[in-house]
């Protein structure tokens, strides 16, 4: 995956953890400067006053081949992560103040992904083709410094990389201290509850972190059924319910503490009811097209600590509803190669063009016909592949991220907090719907796709010569749609070659500041 004859867990860990840097500094240090100049087959960047190259790949999505390197004394030597890190520190440095912590997230990340590997490479991959798709994301996100980031103690049993699977804990709570809404029913099915109690599901590694605050108006019931943790790790999966389960996690992945704010809790619900006569809609006009509803929350009404903690939110199970014969896949684990469905092998082109259908019609549609702000980023998009691999259908998931554009619904009644959880004006909307869609999914599908139409030729050139055709078709998917739609401005401008933005996922950690803060960098539009 990154051009490297690597021989250790380490080694393999500090090359994808230096890639991964590097794109961010190309994207939010040297290319807001005008300091990134194309030199095929190499990009050179300056950073933190040094002259650095790599040898790229994949267009957009910046795929390096063998190790980057850095002038020195009129000669390439090869460049470190740490090495990096120091350069990158002193950019970031000027006008941004200073983050004492970033070098130690960035070497615990790479230290994580090392622990992983390892783990890996001893453990027994899931039979089922989802669940493996869901634990096949071993790098992280490709435009994060510290993708593997995991806060606490013990994280590795929980794991998804490392194909954990774990008991859930089981907690009565006493009926009058019961916190729920919607359609819950999933989770009494989990165990057996005392007289007076309800069944609670606890994630064991939330529970090990809030029993200091338990009273008594929960009782411990003990370990509930295995179950396995998805690709966002506080996610997982109950195969005997044949639903998912959200939990609150106390701890930082990547960006943030992921804990399910009762605003969210209520939210989930309230979108739920909103979007499935929508979705309803969505899926005549484009059949197949599957999401994953949010019916019901359950928690414990003790204080807003607990509230919030042990909140978990019911989520339809991806294989629920699905056609005969279809397999749901996780989109990131396809944009990783893993798997490589036979169709696409035979045909990169037709695989592609499906795929830009599957995914990309209902989301626009949603948006500029409904009102509706997905974030059909790698990790929030299954895709239904057939019995040959080829795409036919999008599984899209995540309710969190989803919002309504304000002014196009009536949410009146609603909590002020929830209905602020629950909408983005359209601008806002816009951005994180282009951002997802594009930067973060098809330009990493379309790296992925080349790379295999590249087989056989002279490797990057081979891809250099496949992308534009990949685009090309991308383009006129996309040109068919806004003519259908009307042409939409937003559209229009996007199709016309408007900048894509891209987030800042390096600037808003070493700023320490939470996901949604999170601001945006121009990048070219390849679909221009």
């Amino acid at each position: 995956m990154h051009g490297l004859a690597l021989t250790s867990p380490a080694e393999e860990a500090e090359g994808a953890t230096l890639a991964a840097l590097l794109r961010c500094c190309v994207r939010e240090v040297a290319g807001p400067r005008g300091l990134v100049w194309p030199a095929p087959p190499y990009v050179l960047l300056r950073v933190g006053g040094e002259l650095l190259r790599a040898r790229t790949r994949g267009g957009a999505a910046l795929r390096f081949e063998g190790r980057p390197e850095r002038l020195e004394a009129g000669a390439w030597h090869p460049l470190t992560t740490d090495e990096l890190v120091r350069l990158a520190q002193a950019d970031l440095g000027r006008g941004r103040g200073h983050n004492e912590e970033f070098a130690g997230q960035v070497a615990a990340s790479r230290t994580a992904m090392a622990v992983i590997l390892r783990a890996r490479a001893a453990a027994v991959p899931p039979a089922d083709p989802w669940l493996a798709s869901e634990q096949a994301l071993v790098y992280g996100h490709p435009f994060h410094p510290s993708p593997k980031a995991r806060g606490g103690r013990g994280w590795l049993r929980y794991a998804p990389e490392a194909h954990a699977s774990f008991p859930l804990r089981l907690l009565g709570v006493r009926a009058d201290a019961l916190a729920q809404e919607g359609d819950v029913t999933a989770l009494d099915g989990l165990g057996e509850a005392p007289a007076g109690y309800r069944l609670l599901p606890a994630h064991p590694w939330q529970l090990d972190l809030l029993r200091p605050a338990l009273g008594g108006e929960l009782v411990d019931l003990g370990p509930g059924p295995a179950v396995m943790p998805t690709s966002s790790v506080r996610t997982v999966y109950a195969p005997d319910a044949g639903v998912c389960l959200k939990f609150s996690l106390d701890v930082r992945i990547t960006n943030c503490v992921r804990k399910n704010a009762w605003y969210e809790l209520a939210g989930a619900v309230e979108l739920t009811r909103r979007l499935t006569p929508i979705f309803h809609d969505i899926s005549r006009k484009h059949p197949g097209t599957r999401w994953l509803p949010e019916p019901g929350y359950r928690s414990a009404d003790l204080g807003p600590r607990l509230l919030e903690g042990l909140g978990v939110i019911v989520r339809t199970g991806p294989w629920l509803g699905g056609s005969p014969g279809v397999t749901p896949i996780l989109a990131g684990a396809l944009a990783a190669g893993s798997p490589a469905p036979e169709a696409l092998g035979r045909d990169p082109l037709a695989w592609w063009t499906a795929y830009v259908s599957a995914v990309a019609r209902p989301v626009l549609e949603l948006y500029f016909t409904h009102g509706v702000i997905l974030e059909p980023h790698l990790q929030n998009v299954l895709v239904d592949l057939d019995a040959s691999g080829l795409p036919v259908a999008a599984v899209f998931r995540d309710l969190e991220g989803a919002k309504l554009v304000t002014g196009r619904h009536d949410l009146t009644g609603l909590a002020p907090q929830v209905a602020r959880a629950v909408s983005y004006d359209a601008e806002r909307g816009w951005a994180r719907v282009v951002y997802c869609l594009l930067v973060n999914h098809l330009v990493e599908i379309a790296a992925t796709v080349a790379g295999h139409g590249a087989d056989g030729e002279d490797g990057a050139d081979g891809e250099g010569e496949i992308l534009p055709e990949l685009w090309k078709a991308a383009r006129e998917i996309l040109l068919q749609q806004a003519g259908e739609l009307g042409w939409p401005l937003p559209l229009s401008d996007l199709l016309a070659g408007s900048p894509l933005p891209a987030k800042a996922n390096l600037s808003v950690r070493w700023a320490r500041a939470a996901d949604r803060s999170a601001g945006y960098v121009p990048i070219a539009n390849p679909l221009a």
